[in-house]
């Protein structure tokens, strides 16, 4: 039998429709971990490298320290900040280089803020004590005394100008790879350090731990010489760190997000760090769920809450609520923030621009 052709289709096939699914609308926890996924999250080698040099100029600062002021008593030199705490956002560009300044306590006691020139209960000054017992050379801090009080401006301006004057900043450099700059007309005690592949700022705290208190030698801008910040952030890390490990909370990421939205807000700026972290643990006492999927819930919250704080001018510091974090804040910022968080509180979004 004869094989016939097979018949060829002259008509042809129709392309099979596909249905277009509707487009995905973002859920706002999407958008947030999107938004610090892509803009806000630090890069790995800023996160590993800053920490590296700041810890090198810290061991090379230490050694200066010991060999020009031996009979100075500082502890070793430690770093802290939001960048080694898991807090940080945005870039790698600044550490806290911590300087022990070792006091006996039999010498030496603390003067309550409230009871202080600036009637702040923030700040503290430090009493040489016993001086008809133990007359003033006792103490190899003595030369740093004004009025019987431990100055934290002398202390500071000593160690400016050692900063400034005194160290070997361009050989130090050049075995780091880096150049450091001192900042000589800055009250601050700050280092710019400018790498291949990242640039920070390093500035330097004398600190004191007495009776449980952490006190930076950081004056404010009135003319007092004595005066010393009584400093909560280990206390605030320490404390979000504990209650997300009680409760596999997100307390950290949520912070992490925040700090980087309003750091990279122009009117924003002042409340990244420790005033966002105070709204977190207040909030924490009445907001018990702090799960990874709460995140745009618990991120809401807290620009209500700091809404209403901005609005009575007042944010209570967690660990003692007679310090009002927004003292040193001009009405202007706040009146400004406010309208800013309070546009934010209905669209959210207008942050992540």
């Amino acid at each position: 039998p004869l094989l016939t052709e097979p018949r060829v289709c002259s008509t042809p096939l129709e392309t099979p429709q596909v249905e277009s699914s509707p487009p995905h609308c973002l859920t706002l926890q999407e958008k947030l971990l999107a938004h610090y996924s892509s803009w806000l999250a630090v890069p790995e080698v800023q996160a590993s490298l800053t920490p590296q040099l700041a810890r090198s100029i810290s061991t090379h600062l230490q050694n200066f320290l010991r060999s020009k002021c031996p009979e100075l008593p500082f502890g070793s030199l430690f770093l802290r900040g939001p960048l080694l705490d898991g807090l940080e956002a945005l870039a790698a560009d600044h550490i806290l280089l911590m300087l022990p300044v070792v006091l006996d306590a039999t010498l030496w006691s603390l003067i309550p803020g409230e009871d202080t020139v600036v009637r702040n209960p923030q700040y503290w000054m430090i009493k040489r004590t016993d001086l008809e017992y133990f007359p003033r050379g006792c103490s190899p801090w003595d030369r740093f005394i004004v009025g019987q009080y431990l100055s934290s401006n002398m202390i500071n301006e000593t160690l400016h100008k050692m900063l400034v004057a005194s160290i070997n900043w361009p050989a130090i450099g050049s075995l780091l790879g880096t150049i450091i700059h001192p900042i000589v007309a800055s009250q601050e005690l700050r280092l710019e350090v400018k790498h291949d592949q990242v640039e920070l700022s390093i500035t330097l705290f004398p600190v004191v731990e007495m009776e449980h208190r952490v006190l930076l030698a950081a004056s404010p801008e009135e003319l007092v010489e004595n005066l010393w910040l009584e400093s909560f952030y280990q206390a605030e890390v320490s404390k979000v760190k504990e209650l997300d490990a009680s409760d596999s909370g997100a307390r950290q990421h949520c912070l992490r997000i925040l700090n980087g939205v309003c750091k990279s807000h122009p009117a924003l700026h002042k409340l990244s760090g420790s005033p966002l972290t105070h709204v977190v643990l207040h909030l924490s006492a009445t907001s018990l769920d702090w799960a990874e999927e709460s995140l745009a819930d618990r991120f809401q919250q807290v620009l209500e809450e700091m809404v209403g704080y901005l609005e009575k001018g007042v944010l209570p510091s967690y660990f003692n609520h007679k310090i009002n974090l927004f003292c040193e804040l001009l009405e202007e910022e706040i009146d400004e923030m406010g309208f800013t968080l309070y546009r934010a509180i209905s669209e959210p979004e207008l942050l992540l621009k």
